[in-house]
């Protein structure tokens, strides 16, 4: 099993202000629920459709309309929670949140507060090779999205689209355990993997599937473990709350300026406002969007149009069957297997399409191989062209080919090289490429003799230095492969090099 050291987070320290401060962060997180169709209608759930073409009538609250209940999207909560290893509460309700948006057609917005679908869990996020912190999971609960403002149309006017209204929303809340910025992001990123593993979530952070509200305070030394002994939230600073952030550059960006503008505030006698604010990335700022709300603010008091969720334990049992190989277990397992490092592991299982493109390539082939030729070969060439491994021009059976004729003795790995770039540009049959190219290696060592043989001879003057100088053998083992195109086998030649220069 993969060894990994869970340490105590390691808090941010800030510099340059007059006392140490450290930080501390949670994360509310918004997933949007892969789903063809909303959370309370039928409506598609495409994206980029033209504006107020994906709205039912339940959806523009139109008088009358009610809501039912999506059983997809509560299926893929609870795949959420099972793959988070989080308590299934076989109880929940839906309650309204009570606001004003102009995009937000019913005035409020039906979620859960008093009885989420899913309880505490935990993520493991992974620091550095064999380090990692677990990060506690509060809960995970489900809501409709709002619809989109449109400000830069027109000059007078703004303009709402509706497509998002009522899109199903996991809003998964973590405990303030994240002690700095590269932690913060690295829960997002290892969130999202969860994610497009269990297929709840694409993670397209840029369509704004995947979107972060992070929430950020500072304390001074020690105050952090006085409120993991009693879980008062009193020991923390006042928190404040940076909205929709939807890069993991911005994230760790906007929690730099923000911890700042906080220490700036109190070493110089004053207090922070508990508020929500926004980031601008184009001034590396935050700026105020509101005063923060609490729960009493929006008036929640459970929905009137829908019954309380009561599912079956034989349900939830029948969703954990079905759960895929999770990033965590399949990068053990590769390391056990194949005998990969856990930095290789890690680099191949990071998204699911490359790990399954990876034990297709290693499947009868040496595991080490295979993942030397994905990673730095091909993934090399994919970044090059700007494509992922699903616009891959070659095949997992293709590269796999490629190694296994390395493994036999066939090729070089100079010979490998050539043969992968023809298989890139123009496809084809690997084996049949080097059959028909004359590409195969030269392991006939009495051909390999002679040739070696050849360049000595021709080249007395460099024995003489060779013999005095063990290490200019290699100019030798160059000369014989230049002369064979490179086919000759370099094991074969670099031993009867020694051999004959002896």
């Amino acid at each position: 099993m993969l060894d990994l050291s869970f340490t105590a987070p390691e808090p941010k320290v800030i510099a340059g202000a007059k006392h140490d401060w450290e930080l501390v962060i949670g994360l509310e997180v918004h997933a949007q629920v892969s789903s063809n169709a909303k959370l309370f209608s039928g409506a598609s759930t495409t994206f980029g459709a033209e504006p107020n073409s994906n709205v039912a009538f339940v959806d523009a609250a139109m008088p009358g309309m009610l809501p039912v209940i999506n059983e997809f999207c509560v299926e893929q909560a609870v795949r959420t929670g099972l793959g988070l290893k989080a308590d299934i509460n076989l109880f929940s309700a839906f309650d309204r949140k009570n606001y004003f948006y102009p995009d937000l057609p019913q005035g409020y917005q039906i979620s859960q507060l008093y009885h989420p679908i899913v309880g505490e869990g935990e993520i493991i996020v992974d620091m550095a090779p064999g380090v990692a912190r677990k990060v506690r999971v509060e809960r995970i609960h489900l809501e409709q999205d709002a619809g989109k403002s449109i400000h830069d149309m027109d000059p007078n006017m703004s303009f709402v689209d509706l497509n998002r209204t009522g899109v199903a929303l996991m809003e998964i809340v973590s405990r303030p355990d994240i002690r700095g910025p590269e932690e913060a992001a690295a829960y997002v990123v290892k969130l999202r993997q969860i994610l497009r593993y269990l297929g709840t979530c694409d993670g397209n952070m840029q369509n704004g599937n995947l979107r972060a509200d992070v929430n950020v305070s500072i304390c001074r030394p020690g105050a952090y473990e006085k409120y993991q002994e009693t879980q008062d939230f009193s020991h923390l600073g006042t928190r404040c709350e940076i909205k929709n952030m939807n890069s993991m550059r911005f994230i760790q960006q906007a929690i730099e300026y923000e911890a700042r503008r906080q220490i700036a505030i109190v070493e110089d006698g004053g207090e922070v406002v508990q508020e929500t604010r926004l980031y601008d990335p184009d001034k590396g700022e935050t700026r105020s969007m509101r005063s923060k709300e609490e729960a009493h603010d929006y008036r929640y008091f459970p929905c009137p149009d829908l019954l309380p969720l009561e599912i079956e334990q034989g349900w939830v049992d029948d969703i954990a069957k079905t759960l895929p190989e999770l990033p965590d277990e399949k990068k053990a397992r590769f390391v056990t297997e194949f005998g990969l490092t856990e930095y290789d592991a890690s680099v191949l299982t990071a998204e699911a399409e490359n790990a399954a493109y990876f034990e297709k390539v290693a499947d009868g082939n040496d595991g080490k191989l295979a993942a030397n030729w994905v990673i730095n070969e091909l993934f090399g060439r994919l970044k090059k062209d700007d494509k992922d491994i699903t616009d891959s021009p070659v095949s997992p059976d293709q590269l796999g080919a490629i190694v296994g004729l390395i493994k036999k003795g066939d090729i070089s790995g100079k010979i490998a090289k050539d043969l992968f770039e023809i298989v890139y540009t123009e496809g084809g049959d690997p084996a049949q490429i080097v059959e028909d190219r004359g590409m195969k290696q030269v392991t006939d060592l009495g051909a390999i003799e002679a040739a070696v043989e050849q360049i000595i001879a021709d080249n007395p003057a460099q024995v003489e230095k060779a013999k005095q100088n063990p290490k200019l053998a290699g100019w030798f083992v160059g000369q014989v492969m230049k002369a064979t195109g490179g086919k000759a086998n370099p094991k074969a030649v670099n031993e009867i090099v020694a051999k004959k220069l002896a």
